[in-house]
C-alpha cells in the first residue's frame, strides 16, 4: 500500500539542502545538542534530561548523570507526586521545569517518566508514576502542559513497555496485543490526546521482536495514525539500531551524537532503495517544525526564575504527595512543645531524588535537623541509629534507643539508600535493610511512641510495622521534602497522598515475579492484565497497603451517588474537626463479563478540599476509556454491553458507594470464544502454563538464546569464540562484582555490561563505525585475523570519512 504523502511545513527549507545535509541533520552533534546549519537558517537546540529538575549538565556531558550539571530545583520525583493525585499540581511543577529549562536555553526537557510499574523491583520506578496507566496517563499530562506552556517541549518517555533495566538496550519485551494496548500505551495515549507533546522518546527495548525505535506497528500505527501525533520522536540515547528502519517507520532524532557513520548509513539507504527521500523528508520536517518552535521560545525566555519560588512550590509538592500510612492512637500531628528525639543517617544526609540520567545538581537541599528548629517542637537530640550502606554497628544501634527515652515521641528517619534505587541496575528485593529493622526494634523496645518517617521512592515489605506507632511515606521529596515532611508531622499540613502503587505483604507474592528481569534477553510478560491492584484484588492475594490508599488527620463521608454511562456525582463531607484533602476514586467493574478483565479498574478521580465540616459535590466524567477493552479479533477498542458497577471510595478497598449503569455494547465477537484461559479468567496468573501463554498471544514462544551479532551484550561476550572477547569480559564481570561486593555497584560498568555491541557505534561520537563493529562480531565469532583486521581497516577508513563528510557540511 502506497504512503499518503503529507505536505510538508518547512518545505521551502528542505528544498535548499542536499539528501547529505538531511541525513546528517537527523542526528545529534553532541550529547545533548542537535545540529543546525546556519547557511538554510537552522539552529542547534538543546536536551537535557528532566523527569524532576532540569540536568543541563556544563562541562563534559555524558547520559548517566555521572557529571555535574547547572544548579535547578530538585522536584519531588514522579513515584512522589503520583501520590498526590493532583495532575493541577503536576501542571504548576512542569511549568516551573519548563521555566527553569527555557532560562537555561534548554529547548527539550526528556521527561516526564509515565512507564507501567510492572515490578516494585525496577531499578527507575522512582521515575515513573503508576502501576495504573490512567493515573500515569493523568498526572503525565499535566506535567506536559506546565513544562510546554513555557513554549518549550516536554517529551514523555519511555515508549513504550520498558520495565526494567536489565539489560534494557537488549532485552526483548514479549507482550499480548491486549495488555499492550490496555496497560502500557494507555497512559501514552492519554498524554498524546491531551497535552499534544512536541517530542516522544522511544525506549531501548525490543517489542514482540521488533526495536521500538524502528517499530512501525508502535510508531506509525498506534502513534501516529491511531492517536494524530504530529511531533517529532527521539531516540533514547544510544537507543537507535537500526537508524534507516527508524527514519522510514517514524523515529525523527537519533542521539546522543552517532557521528558521520549514521549520516552515510542513511545515504546508502536511500541509494539501494530500503528508505525513500521522501522518508528522509518528512523526518526533517518534524524535527524542524520541533528546532524552529522551540528555539524561539528559548530565544525570548529571560535568563533568570525566581529560584525561591521553585522551592516553595517544590516543599508544597513534597508535603501534598505525602502519605499516611499508620496513625495509631492519633499520634500525629505533633502538638507544639513535643519533646523528640531525632534518630537516622536520612536526617542529616536526606535521600531526595534517585540516581542516574534524572539527578539534579540540587540548588539547595534541606535537612530534617534544620527544618525541625522552627516546627516548634523540643529536640532532645540526634542519633545516626544506622550505617547507610548496611553495616551493623551495635555502638550507634544502643546510643540511638539511650536517646529515645529522652523524648516523647521518636522520628525515625529509615529508608533505601541511593544504589538501591537508580537507572542502569534493578531491586534486588523489596527489604529495609537489616540493621534499620533491627534498629527500629530496639528504638520501639526504647519508646514505644516511634515515627518511622520512610523515604523511598518504590514500595517495601513492611512485617516491621508492628514496631512503630505511625508510618509516613515521603517517598523521595526534592530538594524541599525534608521541609514538607515536618511540616506534615506537626500538622502544618494534613497529609492527603495516596499510594500510587500497590504494597505487597511480600515480592514472591507479585504477579510478574517469575518473569521479571531474568536470565534470558526474552522478557515475557506472562502475568498479562494484572499488574498490581488489578492482579491482587482479582486473585484474592492480601497486601498490605492497597493502592490508593492513604490517611488523614480528618475524617469524610461519602453519600448520594448518582450515576449514569456518561458521569457520576456523589457529595463528599469532612466530618472532622480540621480542613483536608480527600482524593475521591472511581471504579468499574462487571462481575458478570463474558469478555475476562480485572475486578476493577480506575477510570476517574478528583482531588477535593473541604474545611471542617464542609460538604461539596464531586463530578465524575466517564470518558471513552470507562468502559473499553482492546479486542484482539476486531483490531479494535470494543464495549461489552450490560450492566457495569460504578464503585466509589477512599482507595481500591475502600468502596464506599456503589451504582449499576446500563452500558450499550459494540456487539463484538468474544475474542476468547473457545479457547481455554483459565488463569487468566481467575487472574491467577503468577504460573501461566506456556500453551495458555501461546494461546494469549496466539503465536508461539519466541526462542530466547544468545547470539554472536551487533546486539550481543557485552556481558555476553563469555558466549563469543575469541580469547580477546572472553579477556573484555573478564574484566567487567570482574569490576562489577567488585563493585558489588563494596556494597556500590558500579553504574557506569553495569551499564557498560548490559550494552550491545552496536551501541559503541551509537554512543562514542562517530570513532567507531558500525564496520567497525562488524569486525568485532566476526572476531567474537571465531575469525580472529580477520576480525582484528577489519577493524582497522573500518577504523582508518571511518577516520577518513569522517574529515571528509565534515568538510562537506561545513563548506557547502
Amino acid at each position: 500500500m502506497k504512503k499518503e504523502c503529507l505536505p510538508l511545513k518547512n518545505e521551502e527549507i528542505i528544498q535548499q539542502l542536499n539528501l547529505e545535509q538531511k541525513c546528517a541533520l537527523l542526528s545529534g552533534e553532541t550529547v545533548f545538542t542537535t545540529r543546525g546549519y546556519k547557511k538554510a537558517g537552522i539552529p542547534s537546540i538543546t536536551l537535557s534530561d528532566g523527569p524532576n529538575g532540569v540536568r543541563k549538565q556544563a562541562g563534559a556531558a555524558d547520559h548517566l548523570g555521572l557529571n555535574p550539571s547547572v544548579p535547578a530545583t530538585c522536584f519531588p520525583t514522579a513515584a512522589t507526586v503520583a501520590c498526590s493525585w493532583d495532575p493541577a499540581l503536576g501542571e504548576q511543577i512542569g511549568q516551573a521545569m519548563g521555566e527553569e529549562a527555557a532560562a537555561q536555553e534548554v529547548s527539550v526537557l526528556l521527561g516526564p517518566g509515565l512507564n507501567t510499574k510492572r515490578s516494585p523491583l525496577c531499578g527507575r520506578n522512582f521515575e515513573y508514576f503508576s502501576e495504573d496507566p490512567y493515573l500515569s496517563g493523568k498526572m503525565a499530562a499535566g506535567y506536559v502542559r506546565g513544562i510546554q506552556s513555557e513554549g518549550i517541549s516536554a517529551c514523555p518517555k519511555h515508549f513504550a513497555v520498558n520495565s526494567q533495566e536489565l539489560r534494557r538496550m537488549a532485552s526483548d519485551s514479549v507482550v499480548d496485543e491486549r495488555s499492550l494496548r490496555e496497560l502500557y500505551l494507555t497512559g501514552f495515549e492519554i498524554v498524546v490526546k491531551e497535552a499534544h507533546p512536541k517530542t516522544i522518546m522511544s525506549s531501548y527495548n525490543l517489542i514482540n521482536g521488533t526495536y521500538a525505535n524502528e517499530n512501525a506497528h508502535l510508531l506509525q500505527d498506534i502513534l501516529r495514525k491511531d492517536w494524530g501525533f504530529d511531533g517529532a520522536v527521539v531516540t533514547d540515547w544510544g537507543g537507535s539500531n537500526d537508524h534507516a528502519l527508524g527514519v522510514k517507520n517514524g523515529s525523527t532524532l537519533e542521539m546522543p551524537a552517532p557521528g558521520g557513520d549514521a549520516v552515510r548509513e542513511l545515504l546508502k539507504a536511500v541509494e539501494t532503495g530500503k528508505i525513500t527521500e521522501a522518508d528522509v523528508d518528512a523526518r526533517l520536517d518534524e524535527l524542524l517544525t520541533l528546532v524552529f518552535d522551540t528555539h524561539a521560545a528559548v530565544e525570548n525566555h529571560s535568563r533568570e526564575f525566581d529560584a525561591d519560588a521553585h522551592h516553595a512550590l517544590a516543599r508544597r509538592a513534597a508535603a501534598e504527595s505525602t502519605v499516611l500510612l499508620k496513625n495509631e492512637e492519633g499520634l500525629l500531628p505533633l502538638a507544639a512543645g513535643t519533646r523528640v528525639a531525632v534518630i537516622g543517617d536520612f536526617a542529616e544526609t536526606p535521600r531526595y531524588q534517585g540516581a542516574g540520567s534524572s539527578a539534579v545538581n540540587s540548588i539547595k537541599v534541606d535537612t530534617f535537623l534544620e527544618c525541625l528548629k522552627e516546627s516548634g517542637l523540643n529536640s532532645v537530640g540526634f542519633a545516626t541509629g544506622f550505617d547507610r550502606q548496611g553495616k551493623p554497628d551495635a555502638a550507634k544501634k544502643a546510643e540511638a534507643a539511650a536517646l529515645a527515652t529522652k523524648a516523647d515521641v521518636v522520628l525515625l528517619c529509615l529508608g533505601l539508600d541511593e544504589i538501591k534505587e537508580s537507572e542502569g541496575l534493578d531491586r534486588t528485593d523489596m527489604k529495609l535493610a537489616d540493621n534499620q529493622i533491627e534498629l527500629l526494634q530496639a528504638v520501639q523496645q526504647a519508646n514505644p511512641n516511634t515515627v518511622v518517617v520512610l523515604s523511598a521512592g518504590a514500595s517495601l515489605e513492611t512485617p516491621w510495622l508492628t514496631h512503630c506507632k505511625a508510618l509516613v511515606y515521603g517517598a523521595l521529596g526534592g530538594q524541599a521534602g525534608a521541609g514538607a515532611m515536618v511540616d506534615v508531622l506537626t500538622g502544618k499540613v494534613n497529609p492527603s497522598g495516596k499510594l500510587a502503587e500497590t504494597w505487597a505483604n511480600a515480592y514472591e507474592h507479585t504477579p510478574a515475579k517469575d518473569n521479571f528481569a531474568g536470565k534470558g534477553r526474552t522478557v515475557q510478560y506472562r502475568e498479562g492484565l494484572y499488574v498490581g491492584y488489578r492482579y491482587y484484588q482479582t486473585a484474592g492475594v492480601p497486601v498490605a497497603f492497597p493502592f490508593g490508599y492513604g490517611l488523614s488527620y480528618t475524617s469524610f463521608a461519602y453519600s448520594d451517588l448518582k450515576a449514569d454511562a456518561h458521569s457520576v456525582t456523589l457529595t463528599v463531607k469532612n466530618t472532622g474537626n480540621r480542613a483536608g484533602s480527600e482524593i475521591v476514586q472511581l471504579y468499574i467493574a462487571k462481575p458478570d463479563a463474558k469478555v475476562f478483565r480485572p475486578a476493577q479498574e480506575l477510570k476517574a478521580f478528583a482531588k477535593v478540599q473541604l474545611a471542617a465540616g464542609e460538604s461539596k459535590t464531586v463530578t465524575l466524567t466517564l470518558d471513552d476509556k470507562a468502559f473499553r477493552y482492546w479486542n484482539t479479533k476486531t483490531d479494535s477498542w470494543e464495549v461489552e454491553g450490560g450492566s457495569y458497577e460504578i464503585r466509589v471510595g477512599a482507595s481500591s478497598a475502600d468502596i464506599r458507594l456503589t451504582a449499576v449503569v446500563e452500558v450499550a455494547g459494540t456487539e463484538a465477537p468474544n475474542p476468547y470464544a473457545g479457547k481455554s484461559l483459565p488463569h487468566y479468567e481467575s487472574g491467577k496468573v503468577q504460573s501461566v502454563p506456556d500453551a495458555e501463554w501461546e494461546t494469549l498471544m496466539g503465536c508461539l514462544i519466541p526462542e530466547d538464546k544468545v547470539r554472536i551479532d551487533r546486539n550481543m551484550t557485552l556481558g555476553e561476550l563469555n558466549h563469543s569464540r575469541s580469547p580477546i572477547c572472553w579477556l573484555v569480559w573478564l574484566v567487567l564481570h570482574t569490576l562489577l562484582t567488585a563493585s558489588y561486593k563494596r556494597g556500590k555497584p558500579d553504574l557506569n560498568v553495569m551499564f557498560q555490561y548490559n550494552m550491545p555491541l552496536r551501541a559503541l557505534a551509537k554512543m562514542t561520537n562517530g570513532a567507531i563505525s558500525m564496520g567497525m563493529v562488524d569486525g568485532i562480531v566476526m572476531e567474537a565469532k571465531g575469525f580472529w585475523i580477520i576480525g582484528l583486521c577489519r577493524v582497522i581497516v573500518e577504523a582508518v577508513k571511518n577516520v577518513i570519512l569522517n574529515v571528509q563528510l565534515e568538510g562537506r557540511l561545513r563548506n557547502s
